[in-house]
Formats: structure tokens, sequence, C-alpha cells
């Protein structure tokens, strides 16, 4: 499915590239709870659409990332790991089919991590944890700074969501399928 992701500069109708922040490890569990509608008013200058709770935002406005990066720092009260990354990414990451052969199932989470970079050396693909018996996450596969893979609605899955940060020697931050789709969506949306 294609979908496009910049939208148009109102007064140079020159195309910007929409980009995604993603962070990690916020209202979870009671710890380091913010309220994401609120900080993306604050962001209103940058066209800020909040995502859900998780700390999920598309921004609108060209941006340059370390600028992006400051203006979140600065507001949110805590200190976060921040993954950007470009809509146009999360875009060609829909036109994959890594999940045909996992369709939507109940107990089963289809996911995407991010990594905060590029790893130097990373495991190939598919992966299952735990290594023998009965898998609770499955690493399907790797699409540049994007790891997708589906889990079971159990306690210690939680543990191997944590191991992928060892895994691919860099920090990362998870979202659920439909999370994605819902950024593409809105990425669609400003494109209009």
């Amino acid at each position: 499915m294609w979908l496009p992701s910049t939208v148009r500069d109102r007064t140079s109708k020159r195309l910007v590239v929409a980009l995604v922040v993603l962070l990690r490890g916020v209202n979870v569990g009671g710890h380091r709870t913010f309220r994401p509608t609120t900080l993306a008013a604050q962001l209103g200058h940058l066209e800020a659409v909040n995502i859900g709770a998780a700390g999920t935002f598309v921004i609108r406005q060209p941006v340059r990332q370390a600028q992006l990066r400051a203006e979140f720092v600065r507001r949110l009260p805590f200190s976060a790991e921040i993954v950007i990354c470009q809509g146009r990414d999360i875009v060609r990451l829909l036109s994959t089919d890594v999940f045909s052969d996992h369709p939507p199932r109940p107990g089963i989470v289809r996911f995407v991590s991010v990594l905060s970079r590029r790893p130097r050396a990373a495991p190939s693909t598919p992966i299952s944890f735990p290594a023998k018996g009965k898998w609770l996450l499955k690493v399907l596969a790797r699409e540049d700074r994007f790891v997708l893979g589906v889990y079971r609605r159990h306690m210690k899955t939680i543990g191997y969501l944590g191991a992928l940060d060892r895994v691919f020697g860099v920090p990362v931050t998870t979202r659920n399928w439909n999370t994605v789709t819902a950024i593409a969506r809105t990425l669609k949306k400003g494109a209009t």
C-alpha cells in the first residue's frame, strides 16, 4: 500500500518530509508519565500530531532533527530516549509483506521495534525467544532501522523485548503494528 509521507509547504509549494518521533519507556506502569496531548499542543508550531499515549508523534513542519530533539528535551519533565525517523521510511515499511504469514490472531501481537541508529552488526533473522520450546517472541525481519516481529501476550515477553537492545547493540523502542499504521494514516492526512 502506497501512502505519501510528505506535506506541501504552503508558501513555497515544495515538498517537505514529515518526521516521526518515538519516545522510549514513557507512560508505562506509572513511570515517567506525561500528557502527550499537552506536549503536542506545545509543539503546535511544528504541527505535531500525537498518536496514542505511548509517546509517538508525527511532525508535519520542516525542522532539523537536532532542533526537534532539543524541543522535546526542553519540554519533557524527565530524560528519555528520543528516536526520530523520516515519515517516508514508515511508509516504505508498510509496503513490506513481512506479516503475510502472520495474520492478526488473538493473543499474538505484531510489532515494530525502531533502532535508535543503525547497528554496526546485526544478527540474521528470523530469531525466536526463547531459543528452545514454545516461542514468546519472534523477530521476523530487519528493514534498515526497523525490526519486525510477533510476540505472544505473556508476562515473560517484556523481558525478551528488552533483550532486543543487547541483540542489536543499540537502544530500541517498540510499537504495535496498529500504531505504525495509525502513523501512516496521519502522514497521509498531512499530505492532502
